[in-house]
């Protein structure tokens, strides 16, 4: 499974629109996506007075995407003062959607999401993936796609795209997982796993968030760092809304920043990295709790009810991920630091010293520090919506495959 490219084969004399032609028709029909996903339901009036075009030339470009599955209309306006109403205009229910896929230190998970962004379908597969070949765990990811795909399918949406969330790093093509020590992966090429044709994408699980909080959180800013918390610790750096990747696709790796160099071996290889002090395993044990199914909801239950052993394992975990941060947070300088994934549940008790960590050691002012809302989810709901958000800001390729 491989992504295709966007622009169609040059050097067809007769066939293909002057490329500046071609781009701009290309632009406009996302412009009219963006509008209607943003402000709609709105009429092709409405369209056309907020992106600057005719009215004529919405409806044409309206017209394209209705046949492409695109857009719905709904009905007429209500009726204003002047003139007649128009046709309500929404992002379609049915046509393409965005598959999401996550593997997990110890789960598999699956979604399908439409153009709204709603979640129509959802399956998850728990059980450790440690040590397992990328063959075998991918085998597995592959029978929860194609569930969530029939059950999609059944609702009358075809998958647009597959975008696979990993604890690892990923290279810039996209597909290659170059390391994932939590798994024991290295130079894994996921496209050849995957027995489809749909257009795929890998991803490091923190930029997935990233983006996740990015695109759904409620005001998040467009410059900040993102720290996803499980069993190992990922991070992101968003600069003006946009991802920061890197020269070889590698930046934002926190979990492996040495907090204190003389520490316990790490499985990259390193000692003292912060995953020893702040991963989810580490913790736990440090609480003295046993790992379970719901590990995040104990540590939770048992912090809220006073247990000082719990409370001090997150008060250490805290303050390792604030010396983590100095180093980036005095170098990017940025907006804000969110914290997400499964340990964003105990931020009560994980927040505060690391926020004194964060104001004890950087150079200015204090860094604004905030537990994500979308939590675990954020990697698989940022993996979905990365493939609905291509099609908005690209119709033009669905619309010619439609």
């Amino acid at each position: 499974m491989t992504a295709q490219p966007n622009e169609s084969q040059p050097g067809r004399p007769g066939r293909a629109l002057p490329d500046t032609q071609r781009g701009m028709r290309r632009r406009n029909l996302s412009r009219v996506l963006h509008a209607v996903g943003a402000e709609g339901p709105l009429s092709r009036a409405g369209v056309a007075s907020r992106i600057g075009l005719t009215r004529a030339a919405v409806s044409t470009l309206v017209d394209e995407l209705i046949r492409s599955g695109l857009l719905e209309e709904l009905g007429p306006e209500r009726p204003s003062r002047v003139g007649r109403p128009g046709w309500a205009l929404a992002l379609s229910t049915h046509g393409p959607a965005g598959i999401g896929a996550e593997v997990g230190v110890d789960h598999l998970a699956v979604c399908a999401v439409d153009l709204r962004g709603t979640v129509r379908s959802r399956a998850v597969r728990y059980g450790s993936n440690r040590g397992r070949s990328p063959e075998s765990v991918i085998e597995r990811l592959t029978g929860l796609v194609r569930r969530v795909v029939a059950e999609a399918e059944a609702e009358g949406l075809w998958p647009a795209g597959l975008a696979v969330a990993v604890p690892g790093l990923v290279a810039r093509d996209a597909r290659t997982v170059v390391r994932a020590p939590n798994l024991d992966w290295h130079d894994t090429d996921l496209a050849a796993l995957f027995p489809s044709d749909v257009p795929l994408t890998v991803d490091n699980e923190a930029n997935f968030g990233a983006l996740a909080e990015l695109w759904l959180g409620d005001g998040t800013p467009s410059d900040f760092l993102h720290v996803s918390a499980e069993i190992g610790i990922g991070g992101a750096v968003v600069v003006d809304g946009r991802l920061l990747r890197g020269t070889r696709g590698f930046a934002g790796e926190l979990g492996h920043v040495p907090v204190w160099p003389d520490g316990p071996e790490c499985p990259c290889g390193g000692h003292g990295c912060l995953e020893q002090y702040a991963g989810e395993k580490a913790v736990l044990r440090a609480a003295g709790l046993e790992p379970g199914e719901d590990r995040v909801g104990v540590l939770a239950g048992r912090a809220a009810e006073g247990d000082e052993n719990v409370r001090r394992a997150l008060r250490e975990a805290g303050t390792a991920l604030g010396i983590a941060l100095t180093g980036a947070v005095n170098l990017l300088d940025p907006e804000a630091v969110v914290v997400g994934g499964a340990l964003a549940a105990v931020a009560p008790w994980l927040l505060p010293s690391l926020r004194e960590e964060l104001s004890r050691r950087t150079a200015g002012p204090a860094c604004p520090v905030s537990a994500s809302e979308l939590g675990p989810q954020g990697p698989l709901l940022g993996a979905a919506h990365s493939v609905i958000r291509g099609v908005l800001d690209d119709p033009a390729t669905v619309a010619e495959r439609a």
